[in-house]
């Protein structure tokens, strides 16, 4: 068990495990949070799941966890490590079920005033074109060569069918393409249960919001993102759906008994891994790439039917709706540091943790790499979100920073203390329009379950992993379930 006199403070924002907690450790285990934070980390295993990353092969520095950080499955959410690509292991547990999950921003050229008197339109036409909610699909099935074309083409294969701009496919980590995707990599059942899903919402805490910026921190950055005070923005939560869910079962099976053959121990069988560079190793890496493109055309469809809802409510004169950036916070992508002195390549795993590349970085789109990535952090519903901007002094984090409020109760302990009913109210008293298909889902993501978004974005703030550009407040809102 961990507990907190086994923690260093090296400063208000950050608390290290040193490799000596452990006999299995191979680096300590850092944790960005405030004082308080960590003490309420260990109501839940958080703790005790980032210590089991530190013990993973080939592992370089630290491992790390956000201030969101929170239980899941094998590796805490809010959990980063960057493994060796020549002598380490990959691992799914510690990329996650839900293969990119991530996050859009469109940007429009309005202010709150001109958009309220359509907002509930707007919010209920919205509705009708995204399905959403737990194994919803379209109606249109694509066939599985179709399937393939989007998990090796990603965004820009949607973009050359008609389905949004040029500009969408650079305002998008990684260009919306991974290159070393293999649609043979997948299963067919896993891209059966993605034939209906492209520009689907899902569940749990997936959403859509119609947001307002209500404050700007940083007018230079701001100004760069093409933000401003008032302005309406609308984000985008969601993933790969049944399809990346899949791929990670299916790659936990193939793992699982792989780690005998190659003499791997690991803390907890969640954690099962391979070599990165052996057979089974690169195939699940292809295969993510894959499940990854898949849910970054998936947000580029949902984009393009909102956009649809935008003129059909707005009229085709209406100024349109233009991507601020697109950003991954469950994926595993090679990357190069120096560690120790020399260049090295690691095999970065982000679940639940967001890239926030620093000023000049070359993966940035150029418009934006004079001030930073764009970074995308959503607050619980009805709270709070934010813009921030990647920083040189992330780099000790692997340019990595949080991806959203985190969990502070389970679904279940969050439904027994909330009726849905109630947490709608609550919402429509702000003056917050919902809009969902089932009341328990809405229990489910009740505000109350989650850490305060201001304190966490804070802590990153202060600890340098990202720098706030601009606050957004949610008007409507457009649940899962």
């Amino acid at each position: 068990m961990v507990s907190k006199k086994d923690f260093k403070k090296l400063n208000d924002w950050l608390w290290e495990i040193p490799k000596s907690f452990r006999a299995d450790m191979r680096v300590p285990a850092r944790a960005y949070v405030s004082e308080k934070m960590l003490e309420e980390s260990f109501k839940d295993k958080s703790l005790e799941q980032l210590v089991n990353i530190s013990t993973l092969p080939g592992i370089q520095k630290y491992a790390l966890s956000m201030p969101d950080m929170h239980e899941g499955y094998a590796s805490c959410i809010g959990g980063v490590a960057a493994i060796s690509t020549f002598d380490g292991v990959i691992s799914p547990g510690v990329c996650g079920y839900d293969i990119n999950c991530g996050m859009k921003l469109l940007k429009s050229e309005y202010s709150e005033t001109e958009i309220k008197p359509h907002l509930d339109k707007l919010a209920t036409e919205i509705q009708k074109e995204v399905p959403s909610g737990l194994g919803q699909g379209r109606q249109i099935k694509l066939s599985i060569g179709e399937i393939d074309k989007i998990l090796e083409g990603g965004v820009s294969y949607l973009v050359e069918k008609g389905y949004g701009e040029k500009e969408d496919i650079e305002n998008c980590e990684a260009n919306g393409r991974l290159d070393w995707t293999d649609a043979t990599a997948v299963s067919n059942y896993a891209k059966n249960r993605g034939r209906d899903q492209v520009g689907t919402l899902g569940s749990g805490n997936h959403f859509l919001e119609l947001q307002k910026v209500v404050e700007i921190f940083n007018e230079k950055v701001a100004d760069v993102f093409g933000l401003f005070k008032d302005q309406i923005v609308i984000m985008i939560h969601c993933g790969s759906r049944g399809l990346g869910h899949q791929v990670c079962t299916d790659y936990l099976r193939t793992m699982i008994p792989a780690m005998q053959r190659y003499k791997i121990k690991v803390p907890d069988r969640e954690f099962a891994c391979v070599p990165f560079n052996s057979p089974e190793g690169q195939r699940y890496f292809s295969a993510m790439a894959s499940a990854a493109n898949y849910a970054w055309a998936n947000r580029q469809m949902i984009a393009h039917f909102i956009r649809k809802a935008w003129k059909d409510v707005l009229g085709e004169k209406a100024s349109p709706l233009v991507a601020l950036y697109d950003v991954a916070h469950n994926i595993i992508k090679k990357e190069t540091y120096l560690i120790n002195g020399k260049e090295t390549e690691v095999a970065v795993h982000r679940k639940g943790a967001t890239r926030a590349f620093p000023p000049g970085h070359s993966e940035i789109p150029e418009k934006y790499r004079e001030v930073g990535q764009p970074v995308l952090i959503p607050g619980s519903m009805g709270t709070a979100s934010y813009v921030l901007v990647g920083t040189k002094e992330g780099e000790e984090a692997f340019f990595s920073t949080c991806h959203g409020a985190g969990r502070t109760m389970s679904r279940h302990e969050a439904m027994r203390r909330v009726s849905g009913q109630e947490v709608v109210n609550r919402l429509e008293s702000k003056g917050i329009i919902v809009k969902c298909q089932n009341l328990k889902g809405i229990a489910e993501e009740s505000p109350q379950a989650y850490k305060n978004i201001n304190e966490v974005v804070e802590v990153v703030q202060n600890a340098g992993l990202s720098k706030k550009v601009a606050k957004l407040i949610p008007l409507a809102v457009i649940k899962g379930e």
